[in-house]
């Protein structure tokens, strides 16, 4: 009988730190744009992350583009109005799940899940017949959580509460 393979075990693979476990929809908080908590759906079929945003108006601040716009954060309801102004990052054509294609605003901002921190890129969509004011796609996710479908508030109610703990990329040397 021939020697049995060693098991190889890969350097990077011991550096790797266990990621955090989410469900399929959790309070996510977007202080940055003064918004404590709002209810999201984690897509991973979504590449783009988008929130519910109206009155959407570009304007230019210094010589830089500028968007503000409104958002209701609470699903079904169209109080609290809040007020939001963000740097342009870019504009892309998205195609959304019914199969339509549209330009919308692509703003960065910061998002925080539970205790953990990190930046986004957020797309400004109208979602107001949709069940979620705000989806999370998978590249907002990559590297950051193990989602688990059949969970849902994983992270706890309020994301705002709670001290960040920033995510950082772990290189190798």
């Amino acid at each position: 009988m021939p020697p049995a393979k060693p098991t190889v075990t890969h350097k990077k693979s011991l550096l790797k730190q266990p990621r955090p476990v989410i469900g399929w929809r959790e309070w996510v908080g977007l202080s940055e744009l003064g918004i404590d908590q709002v209810k999201a759906k984690i897509d991973t079929g979504a590449r783009t992350s988008a929130i519910h945003a109206f009155k959407v108006r570009p304007f230019t601040d210094r010589g830089t583009p500028h968007v503000s716009f409104l958002v209701h954060p609470t699903q079904r309801r169209r109080f609290p109005e809040i007020e939001c102004t963000a740097p342009v990052h870019d504009q892309r054509k998205i195609r959304s799940s019914n199969g339509q294609q549209e330009e919308r605003y692509v703003i960065k901002t910061t998002i925080q899940i539970g205790a953990h921190i990190w930046p986004i890129e957020l797309t400004l969509a109208d979602r107001d017949q949709l069940g979620f004011r705000m989806l999370l796609g998978r590249e907002a996710m990559r590297k950051h959580f193990v989602i688990d479908p059949g969970r849902s508030f994983v992270a706890g109610r309020s994301a705002a509460r709670m001290s960040p703990v920033p995510f950082t990329e772990k290189t190798s040397s």
